[in-house]
């Protein structure tokens, strides 16, 4: 992870990356974002990965169908997504799915758009921790290539309009 930030070059502008998932707090996380994006005249990158780790190769068709469904599913979530960018700050983020495990997609289109300054994850605030990404991440954030902005699930959005 070397690759060398370009975001505030001439012809390059920041973009931060959120990833749109399951949990109930990702809206805070799109919400934060997107009001950073205003006010620095920035992107959003959005990004969905996909688990295939329960895909048998063994079945192929039934592989198959398995991933046009979860294809489907993540654009639906990053429609979703989107469209409350959209309604948020006037912007039209750009769209990512990926299949893998989420730290290391996360890791790669960080790694391919120079662009990308901020990773910006929202936290769970439930009894069962902050959600998997971040705690998964939390062994690794340390050697990171940009900053990671952790947003509690709990802030509403005039709490986050006062932060961003």
């Amino acid at each position: 992870m070397s690759t060398q930030r370009r975001s505030y070059e001439q012809g390059h502008k920041p973009k931060c990356l959120v990833i749109v998932d399951d949990s109930a707090e990702w809206d805070r996380a799109v919400y934060y974002a997107s009001r950073w994006a205003v006010r620095v005249g920035g992107g959003v990158v959005m990004l969905r990965v996909i688990d295939t780790e329960d895909h048998n190769q063994q079945w192929l068709g039934v592989a198959d169908i398995m991933k046009a469904e979860a294809e489907e599913i993540a654009n639906a979530a990053l429609d979703r997504a989107a469209g409350r960018a959209n309604g948020i700050a006037a912007i039209t983020p750009e769209r990512v799915i990926r299949e893998g495990l989420p730290n290391a997609q996360i890791l790669d289109v960080i790694d391919k758009d120079v662009d990308i300054s901020m990773l910006v994850l929202a936290a769970g605030s439930g009894p069962e921790g902050p959600g998997p990404i971040i705690t998964a991440m939390a062994k690794t954030v340390g050697s990171f290539p940009i900053p990671v902005t952790i947003v509690p699930g709990t802030l509403t959005d005039k709490d986050i309009d006062a932060l961003s």
